[in-house]
Protein backbone atom coordinates (compact mmCIF):
# COMPACT_ATOMS: atom_id res chain seq x y z
CA UNK A 1 0.00 0.00 0.00
CA UNK A 2 1.36 3.38 -0.89
CA UNK A 3 1.94 6.37 1.32
CA UNK A 4 -1.20 7.96 0.06
CA UNK A 5 -3.52 4.51 -0.02
CA UNK A 6 -2.36 4.39 3.75
CA UNK A 7 -3.44 7.91 4.47
CA UNK A 8 -6.72 7.72 2.87
CA UNK A 9 -7.58 4.31 4.78
CA UNK A 10 -6.90 5.63 7.75
CA UNK A 11 -8.90 8.94 6.93
CA UNK A 12 -11.81 6.46 5.60
CA UNK A 13 -11.70 4.72 9.01
CA UNK A 14 -11.68 7.57 11.20
CA UNK A 15 -14.49 9.33 9.55
CA UNK A 16 -16.31 6.02 9.80
CA UNK A 17 -16.30 6.88 14.07
CA UNK A 18 -16.93 10.51 13.16
CA UNK A 19 -20.25 9.95 11.05
CA UNK A 20 -21.40 8.19 14.20
CA UNK A 21 -20.85 10.52 16.24
CA UNK A 22 -17.97 9.52 18.19
CA UNK A 23 -15.07 12.21 17.76
CA UNK A 24 -13.26 10.94 20.38
CA UNK A 25 -12.38 7.18 18.78
CA UNK A 26 -12.51 9.69 15.55
CA UNK A 27 -9.46 10.82 16.11
CA UNK A 28 -7.88 7.36 18.70
CA UNK A 29 -8.33 5.53 15.04
CA UNK A 30 -6.69 8.17 13.25
CA UNK A 31 -3.90 8.59 15.42
CA UNK A 32 -3.38 5.17 15.98
CA UNK A 33 -3.56 4.21 12.51
CA UNK A 34 -0.79 7.17 11.39
CA UNK A 35 1.61 6.26 14.49
CA UNK A 36 1.80 2.60 12.59
CA UNK A 37 3.29 3.49 9.38
CA UNK A 38 6.52 5.15 8.89
CA UNK A 39 6.18 8.34 7.11
CA UNK A 40 3.59 9.78 9.99
CA UNK A 41 5.40 8.61 13.41
CA UNK A 42 5.43 11.70 15.61
CA UNK A 43 3.34 13.75 13.18
CA UNK A 44 0.01 13.25 15.29
CA UNK A 45 1.73 13.99 18.42
CA UNK A 46 2.43 17.28 17.54
CA UNK A 47 -1.11 18.19 16.10
CA UNK A 48 -3.24 15.74 18.84
CA UNK A 49 -3.72 18.95 21.28
CA UNK A 50 -6.11 20.80 18.59
CA UNK A 51 -8.23 17.54 18.30
CA UNK A 52 -8.31 17.44 21.77
CA UNK A 53 -10.25 20.62 21.91
CA UNK A 54 -12.31 19.64 19.28
CA UNK A 55 -13.35 16.87 20.96
CA UNK A 56 -14.04 18.60 24.08
CA UNK A 57 -15.69 21.19 22.52
CA UNK A 58 -17.84 18.78 20.57
CA UNK A 59 -16.76 20.31 17.66
CA UNK A 60 -17.45 17.76 14.64
CA UNK A 61 -16.44 19.56 11.89
CA UNK A 62 -13.68 20.66 13.90
CA UNK A 63 -12.57 16.89 13.96
CA UNK A 64 -13.50 16.50 10.37
CA UNK A 65 -10.85 19.32 9.23
CA UNK A 66 -8.56 17.43 11.52
CA UNK A 67 -8.65 14.29 10.16
CA UNK A 68 -9.35 15.34 6.27
CA UNK A 69 -5.94 17.85 6.82
CA UNK A 70 -3.58 15.23 7.02
CA UNK A 71 -1.21 15.14 3.44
Amino acid sequence: MTRNEYLEWAKKRALEYLDAGDLQNAVASMGSDLNQHEDFKGIVSNLFPLAVIYIADGDSEGVRRWIEGFR
